[in-house]
């Protein structure tokens, strides 16, 4: 007689690799022949909570339980990763499945850097946190709901001329490769590389929300560049990350659309920087290549 499945949590085949369960479930998702899988069960609730966590992130919907519904009431989304500082999780299809973020002022305004999926109760669960008076695009590929949020809230959306033509109706339109203040204590620093008009947003000198532009490899343990899934031009890369290094850019925390987070001190973080940025600069264009990036 055959022996029944036991129930269990698995991914499906709809997975693209997109990293985003990993980071949140580390030590039950695993990439197995290129693809999220789950290498174990979960042992006890902390762990159903991380599970829950990637299924609610996870832009396919492919993670999942074989004999049950997720629970709504362990979606942790919004959720705090630092003081002020929130992942938003129900990461969208139409931007390859990026993270996105909300960053909280010392006004109590709010500021979303990329977006999540559109939805009008998502967005009302974001409001609950407090105004959002900005909507912050980091480039081209992460454009798909940002008007929707903008018009939704009220609140200014950004983009950088380079990439103007994703998002024409922008409100505001970064310009040049000069860093410019946005806010207080927030400022924008156009990095062409991964698209024309690619753009980090760095606040208080902690936050760093880099886009496509790098992110923190797991696998290499430092920070990364996808140079393989790079747009516009790695050797423009290479020219605007020496650029930014050079104009002592300080943060402690790496936060990506693509890849994962970290922080470290700051002083650690500009060093890597400045390594980053000459690694960069002997790298070479490439044919796109998905499979090559190294989470």
């Amino acid at each position: 007689m055959e022996t029944p499945q036991l129930a269990h949590w698995y991914v499906d085949s709809r997975c693209t690799n997109c990293d985003v369960a990993r980071q949140l479930a580390p030590d039950l998702i695993h990439e197995v022949d290129g693809r999220a899988e789950v290498v174990r069960q979960p042992r006890d609730e902390a762990e159903v909570r991380q599970l829950h966590a990637a299924a609610y992130a996870c832009h396919t919907r492919s993670i999942r339980h074989s004999d049950q519904r997720l629970d709504p009431d362990l979606d942790p989304f919004p959720l705090l990763l630092d003081t002020d500082l929130w992942l938003c999780g129900h990461n969208s299809p139409h931007t390859a499945a990026a993270n996105s973020y909300l960053l909280r002022r010392p006004s109590g305004a709010l500021m979303m850097i990329d977006t999540p999926r559109w939805s009008t109760a998502l967005a009302a669960r974001y409001e609950a946190l407090g105004a959002v008076t900005d909507v912050l695009l980091t480039h081209r590929d992460h454009v798909a709901h940002g008007r929707q949020y903008a018009d939704r809230f009220g609140a200014r959306l950004w983009i950088h001329e380079g990439d103007l033509d994703a998002a024409p109706d922008a409100d505001r339109v970064l310009r040049g490769t000069d860093p410019a203040e946005i806010g207080e204590g927030v400022i924008a620093y156009p990095v062409p590389g991964h698209t024309r008009g690619s753009v980090l947003y760095v606040a208080d000198e902690r936050y760093c929300f880099a886009g496509d532009s790098f992110y923190w490899s797991r696998a290499t343990g430092d920070l990364e560049v996808a140079d393989s899934v790079t747009w516009y031009s790695v050797v423009e890369l290479g020219a605007s990350l020496a650029r930014t290094a050079a104009g002592g850019l300080r943060f402690e925390w790496v936060l990506p659309g693509h890849g994962d987070r970290k922080r470290l001190p700051a002083q650690e973080m500009s060093e890597r920087l400045w390594q980053l940025a000459e690694r960069t600069q002997r790298l070479q264009p490439r044919p796109v290549d998905f499979t090559a990036i190294r989470w």
